[in-house]
């Protein structure tokens, strides 16, 4: 399981972390919802990067952010708004969505006032389901971000890929249901510190059922139910300018479904940039020394400032 976790564990790279604050940015039952919020000292207002955690959307939660990709993205002077959502299966998408939707508008609403975030320059950017995620903020956010970047994200969640026994984590030892049911609960949470869940994920990708399990819906019996949760069917030409950043040998999200949502950019002639990671796996940027990675991080630094200059 090594290998679906090391997205969410802390950099092996310690670095010296700026000032933070955490938040309660809403409240779900007894389920208290949380953001960090990084920036350094003072009083000028700043573009935020509103990071979305990966962990197919069971995992996780917002203190694992690349503690590299941090200290550059205060470098280059943003805050940087890091954010939990309930996990599933104990809450299903609709409900995930609509905390990532609170999250932006309490950054925009509170944000001026608590850490002086700049309301009119918010980027997303996020990794594996957290990329997913930024995706659907270009057509469920209003008013929509300034810029999306998402790192081996996807934009079609109902696909072969996700809905049918996955070859690559069959190889693995079967989880059991009763092993699978176990790791997860029913308690509703919004961060994962056990690291523990990620048997269920590997359960719903040997059989084919993370769409059910995650989302409540069936994509063989409800295909068209799933329109409002895959990006790559809702890009017009409003939707924000968009980095997509994917290995082409990645074994957990295809790279096709980034091919595929640059094609969906490109034929609406929304401004895009996607950058392939030539032999790369999934969550190719973990080692911000490795120069080719530090390379394209450089690169969604330079969209991200066109887009949102500090």
């Amino acid at each position: 399981m090594k290998s679906l976790l090391i997205l969410f564990l802390t950099s092996a790279l310690v670095f010296a972390q700026p000032p933070k604050r955490t938040y309660t940015y809403k409240s779900a039952g007894d389920c208290q919802i949380q953001a960090d919020v990084y920036r350094e000292p003072g009083d000028a207002a700043r573009p935020v990067i509103f990071s979305i955690h990966g962990g197919a959307l069971i995992m996780g939660n917002r203190r694992g952010i690349n503690a590299a990709q941090l200290e550059k993205y205060i470098g280059a002077g943003y805050t940087v708004v890091s954010i939990d959502y309930r996990l599933a299966p104990e809450t299903k998408l609709p409900a995930i969505i609509e905390d990532v939707q609170d999250a932006y508008s309490w950054v925009r609403e509170k944000g001026p006032e608590l850490f002086h975030a700049d309301p009119n320059r918010i980027a997303v950017v996020g990794h594996s389901a957290g990329g997913y995620l930024t995706l659907m903020c270009g057509f469920r956010l209003n008013p929509r971000p300034k810029a999306l970047v998402a790192f081996y994200g996807y934009g079609d969640i109902a696909g072969a890929w996700y809905s049918r026994p996955d070859p690559f984590y069959n190889r693995q030892p079967a989880v059991s249901r009763e092993a699978a049911r176990q790791a997860v609960g029913t308690r509703v949470i919004a961060e994962d510190t056990s690291n523990e869940r990620g048997a269920f994920y590997l359960y719903c990708r040997q059989r084919g059922i993370w769409p059910q399990e995650v989302s409540g819906l069936d994509p063989d019996l409800e295909p068209k139910a799933f329109d409002p949760f895959c990006p790559v069917r809702n890009v017009t030409a409003d939707y924000p300018p968009t980095m997509l950043l994917h290995g082409d040998k990645d074994t957990d999200v295809p790279y096709e479904l980034s091919v595929a949502m640059n094609q969906e950019l490109e034929r609406h002639h929304v401004a895009h940039e996607f950058i392939t990671m030539p032999g790369r796996g999934h969550g190719f940027d973990r080692d911000m020394q490795d120069p080719e990675v530090a390379a394209a991080f450089d690169r969604a630094l330079a969209f991200l400032k066109k887009y949102c200059a500090p």
